[in-house]
């Protein structure tokens, strides 16, 4: 499919500020991208793909074309060739790219992910996946993966050095989900959708999920964020410092707010004036 007029949006309007400053942090490092590309890519890309077409569903017009079809009206809205898309029999809900070199990216649902969501909530989590292609974070997510492993394959002077990096890498992580939260938001164009598949993530479930009340979920990001006296903070600190994923309240509380911005409608109108 050829990229579309919508390939007029570019990353860097719709980048966090948080996932700039943390990618110019990493960008300081010499050679770290390099390495990884040069030493690990080719590697890395041939395995995981093997594993993803021996064991997975690769998804087209002919096998699961109404997922698909969401998939390829992401990646049209955000101006990007369609990857691979894979559906994985699995009981965790979940999804990941892979984009190392950029020959192979691909995008991996989990089946328990597609039990969970609406269509129109598994189109947010493709965009969000898609984000990460938009915004070329497959070298730093792959170097993030690789350390957790490593660290615990290291002597304890090794292992000092990797939680160092580890810590900046998962600041980077916490920082590089809310640009790509926003991607989930421009391409569905509608906040509750996102806040909705956060709220499942937290704890939802096929069997009681259309009973899950979401403005009470997003009151209850309210009250968290709203937790600042005393040791709350340092709580906070802790209970975010080591997880790859900002918390799912603040997540939602995040994107509610930049719907609310300038900036999210001047990029909806230039989409929708693209499509005109």
């Amino acid at each position: 499919m050829p990229v579309s007029a919508y390939s007029s949006l570019r990353a860097d309007q719709f980048r966090h500020p948080r996932d700039r400053e943390a990618t110019q942090a990493l960008q300081q490092l010499p050679g770290l991208d390099i390495l990884v590309r040069s030493l690990l890519g080719s590697v890395a890309e041939q395995a995981l793909y093997l594993e993803n077409i021996g064991s997975s569903l690769r998804l087209s017009e002919q096998q699961l074309p109404d997922i698909y079809g969401l998939h390829i009206e992401a990646c049209r809205i955000l101006g990007l060739e369609p990857p691979q898309l894979y559906l994985k029999q699995h009981p965790v809900p979940n999804a990941y790219t892979f984009a190392m070199r950029g020959k192979q990216p691909f995008v991996v649902l989990h089946s328990a992910l597609v039990e969970l969501l609406t269509p129109r909530e598994l189109q947010a989590v493709l965009a969000h996946e898609l984000g990460h292609l938009k915004c070329e974070h497959g070298v730093y997510l792959t170097i993030a993966n690789l350390l957790l492993f490593a660290t615990s394959q290291l002597s304890p002077w090794g292992l000092l050095l990797a939680q160092g990096l580890q810590t900046q890498l998962m600041h980077w992580l916490r920082c590089a989900e809310l640009t790509c939260d926003r991607a989930a938001l421009l391409v569905t164009q509608d906040p509750r959708v996102v806040a909705s598949v956060l709220m499942k993530l937290c704890g939802g479930s096929p069997q009681w999920s259309d009973r899950l009340n979401l403005d009470a979920f997003i009151a209850q990001a309210r009250e968290y964020d709203a937790a600042d006296r005393g040791w709350y903070n340092l709580f906070k600190e802790l209970q975010a410092s080591q997880l790859t994923h900002p918390l799912p309240v603040l997540r939602a509380r995040e994107i509610l707010a930049w719907a609310e911005t300038q900036q999210y409608d001047r990029l909806v109108k230039q989409l929708h004036s693209a499509r005109e």
